[in-house]
């Protein structure tokens, strides 16, 4: 299949012979072109296994920022993607499947987020990682769930914050730091359709077990929460906690990694409201598949790239989000 072709449809559309070792090829491709392999918590858990950092979104920025490689293969959703290739825009950044989107990112078009900032003279705007690179591009810092209270409360308390795009981490913040953040109305698929009743529930069941929550998530389920946090402090807590089960309402790729940080200790995903699921995934963290790495590694596509005048204003919030993040140690 030709490049053109491939690209109508996401990904290197091309069979993957069986009695490959995938796991195996993608480790010799990788040593042989000098490659990362960056993946997310929310991926599945032999792609975690098999990538050279696995992290949440702050952390993977990070680690892009400062990786050697020639080529990074970011295992996760395409603004990750943009993310990257606009802190190394000199490397060529990989994703095994362009239509690995994000629910969050689409429900903040930049056309309507730009006309909402100018809207707004006078706003100091920070922007949720999660989003695109030309929201990022009319956007002063860029947050994600691990610093975004220590980033708000970088600012005056009279300070006038747009913050987008997710009103839930929004109300969130705004409830911890006593602030009155003008919210963009978008949200997470996966974090809004946690149900209340399925965690009573469960919570009934194992009245010992702690409910984790990610505060991306409804109002009503972080009031059920004994913790809440981003992906990696969520993981920390349980992996450092003394109690030996709990109940987590964020998606369930993280707890592949909880198990293998805590095999002793219980990890029950929290459930969607529609009954037919035990669990909560994201479907586009799921398109990614080691078939589709295998084969994104050894044609080196589909590749990421950023409009360069977009990409030139969007590095200034994410390199002050890290420059913020270093200064307080996170």
């Amino acid at each position: 299949m030709k490049k053109d072709e491939w690209l109508k449809t996401g990904f290197v559309n091309e069979p993957v012979d069986k009695d490959i070792d995938l796991k195996v090829a993608i480790d010799r491709l990788r040593k042989e072109k000098n490659a990362v392999i960056l993946a997310h918590y929310y991926q599945e858990g032999e792609i975690q296994d098999i990538a050279d950092f696995v992290g949440d979104s702050l952390a993977l920025a990070q680690w892009a920022a400062k990786t050697t490689a020639d080529i990074i293969v970011l295992c996760g959703v395409h603004f990750m993607g943009e993310t990257a290739k606009v802190l190394c825009p000199d490397k060529k950044v990989l994703v095994p499947d362009l239509n690995a989107g994000c629910s969050l990112a689409d429900s903040c078009p930049a056309d309507k987020f730009a006309q909402f900032v100018k809207e707004h003279p006078g706003y100091t705007v920070i922007s949720y990682v999660n989003t695109t690179a030309a929201v990022k591009a009319v956007t002063d810092v860029v947050v994600t769930s691990t610093n975004a209270k220590q980033i708000v409360e970088s600012f005056p308390k009279d300070e006038k914050i747009i913050f987008g795009p997710d009103r839930n981490l929004g109300n969130y913040i705004n409830s911890i730091t006593n602030r009155n953040m003008l919210l963009w109305d978008g949200a997470c698929h996966v974090h809004e359709q946690f149900s209340v009743e399925k965690i009573v529930e469960l919570k009934a069941q194992y009245p010992d077990a702690l409910v984790l929550a990610h505060p991306e998530c409804k109002s009503t389920v972080l009031k059920l929460a004994d913790y809440i946090g981003s992906t990696a402090a969520l993981l920390k807590f349980a992996t450092k906690s003394e109690v030996k089960r709990f109940i987590v309402a964020t998606e369930s790729g993280i707890l592949h990694e909880m198990q293998k940080q805590a095999p002793d200790k219980t990890f029950i995903p929290a459930p969607p409201n529609d009954s037919t699921c035990a669990c909560n995934e994201c479907s586009f963290m799921r398109l990614n598949t080691l078939e589709k790495l295998y084969n994104c590694l050894k044609y080196e596509f589909p590749e990421i790239e950023v409009d360069p005048d977009i990409a030139k204003e969007a590095v200034k919030p994410i390199k002050r989000m890290l420059d913020i993040s270093e200064q307080l140690g996170l």
